[in-house]
């Protein structure tokens, strides 16, 4: 089973993709900033960091570089209104996330998952 970590701050946007990404097999674990999320990954690695850029306390993009730095294998994956911000090179953001752009189909996203899955 994959093991997927969602760091959402919009509560019933991150109950959403929590629930589809459940339905298709996957197991999650979900926090409202960075900050938790980077703390929950101290723990061990996942499979799939999946977050917003924009939070509270640690955006998507720091958690996402401090998370690429200690686990290189993992894979990244940024959703998000400000795609731009992500695909900049001067943002920091890891060269191998993926962005998947609000708004988008909770089968999108569950089909991006699983295609960067079996990358």
């Amino acid at each position: 089973m994959v093991k997927i970590l969602l760091a959402e701050d919009d509560d019933s946007l991150r109950l959403f993709l929590r629930k589809a990404l459940e339905r298709a097999g996957h197991e999650v674990i979900d926090f409202a900033n960075g900050e938790e999320a980077w703390a929950a990954l101290a723990e061990g690695p996942v499979d799939l960091l999946l977050t917003d850029i924009v939070m509270p306390l640690m955006d998507g993009i720091e958690l996402a570089r401090r998370a690429a730095a200690r686990y290189p294998s993992m894979r990244i994956m940024f959703i998000t209104g400000f795609a731009a911000v992500a695909l900049n090179p001067e943002s920091g953001a890891p060269e191998n996330a993926s962005v998947l752009s609000k708004p988008f189909h909770l089968r999108q996203l569950v089909s991006e998952v699983e295609r960067l899955l079996a990358a």
